[in-house]
């Protein structure tokens, strides 16, 4: 009893900064922790599978059942023998059998103390997942709106490393699944080439890199635009931000480990694949990811659309004044500011051509970890008028400025 209590307190209130109590530990049963079969379209089950299995042995130790935990583990090593952590739990678990454990990670193995305390990070947010309320049942308290064409959106909450999927289903967003990511070394909020930062924004998947890569990438990489025009707008440099997975000998890896890039096991990534692929899919990077039991951006969204509907209005009325009253005055656009862009206009517009515009695939993301409501904005612009005929795939975005939406950016996407 002895050695059951010093490994239930060295190795789990270690590892978690959630109380460990009968509270917490029997709101789950341990059967509920094995996903089902039948979990998504394109859910890992052999991933999900190896997470409920490591959560399954913790939550057994919390409960005394040193042996159950044991045979736990080695099901688990038998499915992911490259699993370090289970490596380094199942030592603790042998160790405990002969003594007296004095730390998680305790065991005789070769791992520095770095090494260890990257493992029991890596154990937290594994584990807080579970103990946590489930997202599952909720919806990021974001403004998320895609269009038809981007069948999932990605949000990754950097602080819990968590990618979560969502699918598209007629403008609702309805939860797919969930996967442990790696991010940066030094954390998130990206500014320079080499800092091994992650940033912070809305992004867009790229198709799958083509050219061999090297092993420590995993099995596939898909480029992220990083960076894009909210980042050159305020400096941030530096480039190769990827999804990637893991090198062939590890399953995962901690938290913080990557530099700059997502990273998932490959297992994880492989489920993903099939939507990273169709190179449409959002990706929105968040360390302050907020969450609500349903989607209050309906108002928000009603009230942007709009805006976007005056502000195509005006200007096919080729009503200078009222168009450029949509532009906030820190408006820029590749090196042309608010009044070179007014002057242009003006100029453009002085003989009040005929126009027809037509707006379609309109999509919206809030901008994350920004200090105003920010919003990217996509959609294919088809314009004619007589002296031009063009269709382009077009990005603005939208800031509130005194509760009313203006534009300061715009741009070809």
């Amino acid at each position: 009893m002895v050695v059951n209590r010093v490994l239930t307190y060295t190795l789990l209130a270690a590892i978690t900064l959630m109380p460990w109590n009968a509270t917490a530990v029997n709101r789950y049963s341990l059967s509920n922790l094995l996903p089902k079969h039948t979990l998504n379209a394109v859910g890992n089950v052999a991933g999900n599978l190896a997470e409920s299995l490591l959560v399954k042995s913790l939550l057994e130790i919390t409960q005394g059942k040193n042996q159950q935990a044991l045979d736990t583990i080695n099901q688990l090593l038998q499915s992911t023998p490259n699993f370090k952590l289970a490596h380094l739990v199942r030592g603790d678990l042998l160790m405990a059998q002969g003594k007296y454990l004095q730390a998680f990670g305790d065991s005789d193995t070769r791992d520095t103390p770095e090494a260890v305390k990257d493992l029991r990070d890596e154990a937290r947010a594994r584990i807080e997942r579970y103990l946590s309320n489930q997202n599952s049942e909720k919806h990021p308290d974001l403004l998320i709106a895609p269009n038809d064409q981007q069948s999932h959106v990605i949000v990754v909450d950097t602080d819990k490393s968590r990618l979560y999927l969502y699918k598209n289903d007629h403008e609702k967003l309805s939860y797919v699944a969930d996967y442990y990511i790696t991010v940066g070394k030094n954390g998130t909020d990206k500014q320079v080439e080499g800092d091994k930062r992650t940033p912070l924004g809305v992004y867009f998947a790229k198709p799958k890199l083509t050219q061999p890569l090297a092993d420590i990438y995993g099995d596939a990489a898909y480029p992220l635009n990083y960076p894009n025009e909210w980042d050159t707008r305020h400096n941030r440099r530096g480039s190769g931000i990827w999804l990637h997975g893991t090198p062939n000998n590890t399953y995962s890896r901690p938290p913080r480990a990557s530099d700059g890039c997502v990273v998932l096991t490959n297992q994880d990534l492989k489920a993903l694949g099939p939507i990273l692929q169709t190179g449409k899919t959002p990706v929105i990077i968040t360390s302050n990811l907020k969450w609500s039991k349903t989607d209050d951006s309906t108002n928000e969204k009603a009230a942007l659309k709009a805006a976007i509907s005056d502000w195509l209005n005006d200007w096919r009325s080729q009503d200078t004044a009222k168009y450029l009253a949509h532009y906030s005055h820190e408006f820029s656009s590749d090196g042309i500011n608010y009044q070179q862009w007014s002057e242009h206009k003006y100029r453009v517009q002085q003989g009040k051509p005929s126009v027809q515009i037509s707006l379609s695939d309109i999509s919206m993301f809030a901008y994350p970890d920004v200090d105003k409501k920010l919003v990217v904005v996509d959609f294919v612009q088809d314009f004619k008028s007589p002296a031009l005929a063009n269709k382009m795939q077009k990005r603005q975005y939208w800031i509130q400025e005194n509760n009313i939406w203006k534009i300061i950016y715009e741009g070809s996407a």
